[in-house]
Order: structure tokens, then C-alpha cells, then sequence
């Protein structure tokens, strides 16, 4: 074997000796934060109500939001509340309809304080959700890291000097 192929196993081991080391702590920093996600959940002890989900929301009900797809669904529910609340109006058009009535309207303030309330707690649990999703895609590119990792090291000692080669 040449320099060259020398410095090529030596380079391909050290990159998958970096990648079968990074992956694991990826693995491990994905399921904890998929943990930190379901304590945070679990210590607002949201959960849905027995009776009147709309249809695509019936399979939670009474259950408990302890994941990021149940913080999703849990946002459409307080969406679809939201909306027949505020008459399907946003925070933002409320406030504008508030200044416009000179900020005296308390009908109006009170239905503004309600499209605050209900979009700062979907924002929230989105937030949840997207946190879950990512979790999900550092625990997975970890895993991948540590498969490839492995792989390149295994072809650096393929490599390696002192191999026999085959014919």
C-alpha cells in the first residue's frame, strides 16, 4: 500500500471514528430533550375533554396531552374554540377593531383578551409539537451518523496496512 492509501484509511478511520462518536450523544440528546418535551407536558396536565371533540379529534378524548403529535391536536382544538369564540377573527383584527372604537369597547377588549389567551397557548403547544419533530430528527441522524461512522472505520481497517490483500 502507498502513502496515499495510508493517508485514505488514516483520514476515512479518524472521520468514522468522529462520526460513530458524535452519533451516540445525537442519539442521547434527542431522547432527552423527547423526555424534557413529555415532563413539560405532562406538569401542565392538559388534557382533552371526554365528550364534544369534533370528529377528527374523537381518538383523544379524555386522554391526556403527553406527546407532540397530542400538543397538535390539542392546538386544533383550542383553534376550533378560538374561532367560534372570537368569530373567526385573529387577535390582531380584534386589536384593530378595538383601537377603531376608540379602545372603550369592553366586549371587544374582553373577546381581544380571549384571542390572546388562546393563540399565545396554540403557539405554545405548537412549539411542543415542532420541538418533537426536531428530537425525532436529531435521535435519527445520530443513528445514521453512528451507522455510517462504523461503516467508515470498518473500511479504514479494510484498508489498512498490514491487511492481506484479497484476491
Amino acid at each position: 500500500m502507498d502513502g496515499s492509501h495510508r493517508r485514505a484509511a488514516a483520514l476515512l478511520g479518524a472521520v468514522g471514528a468522529a462520526l460513530a462518536a458524535a452519533g451516540p450523544v445525537m442519539v442521547w440528546r434527542g431522547r432527552g430533550g423527547r423526555r424534557e418535551i413529555r415532563a413539560e407536558l405532562a406538569a401542565q396536565r392538559i388534557a382533552f375533554p371526554e365528550h364534544g371533540l369534533p370528529e377528527g379529534l374523537a381518538a383523544h378524548a379524555g386522554r391526556e396531552v403527553a406527546t407532540g403529535p397530542d400538543a397538535r391536536a390539542y392546538a386544533e382544538y383550542i383553534k376550533g374554540n378560538l374561532a367560534r369564540a372570537t368569530g373567526g377573527r385573529t387577535y390582531a383584527e380584534i386589536s384593530a377593531e378595538l383601537h377603531g372604537a376608540g379602545g372603550r369597547d369592553e366586549k371587544l377588549a374582553e373577546v381581544r383578551q380571549t384571542a390572546f389567551m388562546g393563540e399565545s397557548l396554540r403557539a405554545s403547544l405548537m412549539s411542543a409539537y415542532q420541538a418533537w419533530h426536531l428530537t425525532t430528527l436529531v435521535t435519527c441522524l445520530g443513528a445514521a451518523l453512528t451507522g455510517l461512522g462504523a461503516a467508515l472505520v470498518a473500511t479504514a481497517d479494510a484498508l489498512a496496512p498490514g491487511r492481506p490483500e484479497r484476491p
